[in-house]
């Protein structure tokens, strides 16, 4: 566990802070168009396979697990 810390999540660390501070988000330059509807995401199709695809691979773990206890 030492080990895992000391080769891969420190130097990640370290890293996302030296470069944290220099990214920054860039606004449009022409303002662009104004949204209609600021709050109008599209949430159909791909929530729902996602969603039914963490609920197989939930199954899938548990049934693992049971066979091998």
């Amino acid at each position: 566990m030492k080990s895992f810390f000391l080769t891969r999540l420190l130097p990640a660390f370290v890293v996302l802070v030296a470069v944290g501070g220099t990214v920054l988000a860039q606004t449009p330059a022409d303002g662009g168009p104004a949204p209609t509807s600021p709050t109008a995401v599209p949430l159909d199709g791909g929530a729902s396979l996602l969603l039914a695809s963490g609920v197989a691979y939930g199954l899938k773990k548990l049934r693992d697990r049971r066979k091998r206890a």
